[in-house]
């Protein structure tokens, strides 16, 4: 039997229209839990793990050359995308939580207000090792190029 979820009810009409994942990707009908188009996953929710919402992934980076997902754009604060703040979330950094349908990030808000970010009218150059070495030492983990295989960081 499939199991399916939905990203948690909101006041944002986005919000409320996320696509069910399957948490038995053999018995679905469609890709399943392991592959999923990247945009089905803008809008969902990134959470601390103390439950507390951080903001909502606005869309995936790809590395082109890699064909590695490298980040996840999170916005936080702001009200209807104004004023909000933009961060690029290392990929290996957040974990998707298929049980409610969100992302948890292992920092706290305070945390996150201290973090690498940027406006939406000026983004950083994502391709800049130095940039992209401060960025996933914030987060604790290790660059996505550098690595060889990435864990599976779903909860089911």
């Amino acid at each position: 039997m499939t199991t399916t979820t939905r990203a948690p009810a909101s006041d944002n009409p986005r919000d409320n229209d996320k696509p069910a994942i399957a948490a038995d990707a053999e018995m679905s009908a469609g890709p399943g839990a392991d592959v999923i188009l990247a945009h089905q996953l803008t809008g969902y929710a990134v959470v601390t793990p103390a439950d507390e919402k951080l903001g909502v992934i606005e869309g995936i980076m790809l590395d082109i050359q890699s064909g590695r997902i490298a980040y996840a754009v999170l916005s936080f604060g702001g009200f209807l995308g104004m004023g909000d703040k933009l961060f690029a979330i290392p990929w290996t950094a957040l974990t998707l939580d298929l049980s409610v349908g969100h992302f948890i990030l292992n920092v706290s808000k305070a945390d996150l207000e201290r973090a690498p970010g940027f406006d939406r009218d000026h983004w950083p150059a994502m391709s800049d090792s130095q940039w992209a070495t401060q960025v996933h030492g914030f987060y604790d983990v290790v660059p996505y190029w550098r690595m060889t295989e990435r864990s599976s960081q779903i909860r089911f």
